[in-house]
């Protein structure tokens, strides 16, 4: 069988965990992205050179007959240009031209990825059918705990791991999750510089899927980065002797990578702009209170993140502690934001129904010059002052709800006991559950802001992240390199206060953070 002796179970572990939606979702998922890629470029071509605004906005007049008598009836289409003139025009833009140059190479990047997983995951699917013995129609019935049973059982039978006899379920975790348990790690231990204190905001924090995506790539799998492979810390970063040198070495290379960010920020700026208009624009017309809903922060899912535990796993804790952290965090809404959010409700509320009676009298009122967009206006801004008003049966026992959150999300400062009630706790918990507005916003910003955080205030680190990779990393037979953290080895990293007198031997610095 393909499946004996494989070289890279890291890799194929992962997808065997993401597979679990079947081989026919992930390639309709994977070709709707490439789609998706094509239309944003496209669309947003199309847009700038081949619509004439001057039409579109009845600037310009459009005669359709010979009869200037009859009326006039401006259609969409009228508004296109002629294929040969937005030819000419996107030929005119030198910039345009650029970015398109740089979007095919992306695209074509993407495609020849896309082919290389379709093999992987046609792989992957023949391995469910056939050593699993998981048909793909029951597959999203089982549990993960079910098939990786089963993958226990088949290495025994196929000897998939050649470098021991028998699996455990704590092997394919620690496969699967080894750099996520490192990522839990330096946030556990504050490493990473994404907490600041600015003025006025006061203290704050930002991590977002950009600067994640680097941090990844400095650290684990890009050019240069302190693994060898996908299993084994490079040689050099597990002695003592030459530190200085491979902190000098990392932070050189964590500034190329800052500047090479500097370089791709206009693109990385306009991709993000352009994707967040065309994902969230229907969403805000259709439910404009729905950038005042909240999500769990990236900063939150890897703080709560436990140890060896897998997406879908903290996926299902959070989701059930979703709607107590809504309801906690709905307390502490201003009287007097919410007196005038209902005074202003009313104003707007009284000029929409206005304007939508005379509509329902006469649609003609549509045609009147900006209209339709009070409406609209009028329609969001009392839909936005809505939801600050509480529901008038609420009660506020944040304490209670505070208890009913920890159950789920299972970890909390110390200082938070007693004190659900103040403002502080509520903005450090806003920290982990943050406004999707605040989300949307902050990805807009991770361009601009990423390379400074990078080259001013993670190279100062170098040190500091090359002397955790070498006390933290153990050697595990059969498994690899992994975070000694994920060992859950109590002895060593666990507070004192969870055994008796002498009996822990973890430092300050050996101690994971706030219960882990």
């Amino acid at each position: 069988a393909p499946w004996h002796h494989i070289e890279n179970l890291d890799l194929f572990f992962s997808r065997i965990s993401f597979h679990r939606n079947g081989f026919t979702c992930m390639l309709i998922g994977e070709i709707f992205e490439l789609m998706q890629f094509i239309f944003v470029v496209a669309f947003t071509t199309f847009l700038i050179s081949c619509v004439d605004y001057d039409i579109l906005f009845a600037n310009k007049a459009v005669n359709h007959s010979q009869h200037p008598s009859e009326p006039i009836k401006v259609t969409l289409p009228d508004a296109f240009l002629l294929p040969n003139v937005c030819s000419a025009r996107i030929q005119a833009n030198s910039f345009l031209i650029c970015i398109l140059v740089i979007a095919g190479v992306f695209w074509i990047h993407r495609l020849v990825k896309f082919i290389y997983n379709i093999c992987c995951y046609w792989e992957i699917h023949s391995f469910y059918i056939n050593a699993l013995k998981i048909p793909m129609s029951t597959l999203p019935y089982f549990t993960w705990q079910e098939v990786q049973a089963r993958i226990v059982q088949i290495q025994k039978e196929h000897q998939i791991c050649i470098h021991k006899k028998e699996l455990t379920e704590l092997d394919i975790y620690h496969r699967i999750l080894r750099f996520k348990n490192y990522m839990v790690a330096m946030v556990n231990k504050s490493l990473l510089p994404i907490r600041f204190r600015l003025p006025l905001l006061g203290d704050t924090v930002f991590y977002t899927r950009g600067l994640k995506y680097n941090f990844e790539l400095i650290f684990f799998w890009g050019p240069g980065s302190l693994f060898e492979n996908e299993w084994s810390l490079k040689a050099e970063y597990k002695r003592a002797g030459n530190r200085l040198e491979l902190a000098e070495k990392l932070s050189t290379r964590i500034l190329w990578i800052g500047i090479a960010n500097f370089l791709l920020c206009p693109l990385i700026l306009i991709w993000q702009i352009l994707y967040a208009f065309f994902s969230y624009t229907e969403i805000l017309k259709r439910e404009p209170g729905s950038l005042g809903a909240r999500c769990w922060s990236l900063y939150g899912r890897c703080y709560l993140r436990h140890f060896n535990e897998l997406d879908h796993e903290l996926q299902s804790r959070l989701s059930k502690g979703y709607k107590p952290a809504s309801k906690y965090m709905n307390c502490f809404i201003s009287p007097l934001l919410t007196i005038v959010a209902k005074n202003v409700a009313f104003f707007a509320g009284s000029i929409l129904a206005v304007l939508i009676a005379l509509t329902i009298y006469d649609e003609d009122v549509l045609a009147v010059e900006h209209v339709l967009t009070t409406v609209t206006l009028l329609g969001v801004g009392v839909t936005v002052c809505r939801s600050f008003i509480p529901d008038q049966h609420l009660v506020f026992c944040p304490e209670q709800l505070l208890r009913v959150i920890l159950a789920h999300i299972h970890y909390m400062p110390d200082h938070w006991q007693g004190n659900a009630h103040r403002y502080e706790t509520r903005d450090e918990f806003a920290q982990l559950f943050q406004y999707k507005a605040v989300f949307i916003l902050e990805e807009l910003l991770s361009p601009i802001i990423t390379p400074l955080i990078l080259i001013v205030c993670l190279r100062p680190k170098s040190l500091d992240i090359v002397d955790f990779f070498r006390n933290f990393t153990v050697e595990v037979v059969g498994v690899g390199d992994t975070c000694s953290f994920a060992q859950m080895d109590v002895r060593q990293h666990g507070h004192p206060a969870w055994m008796s007198a002498g009996k822990t031997e973890a430092s300050i610095y050996q101690q994971a953070e706030d219960g882990k």
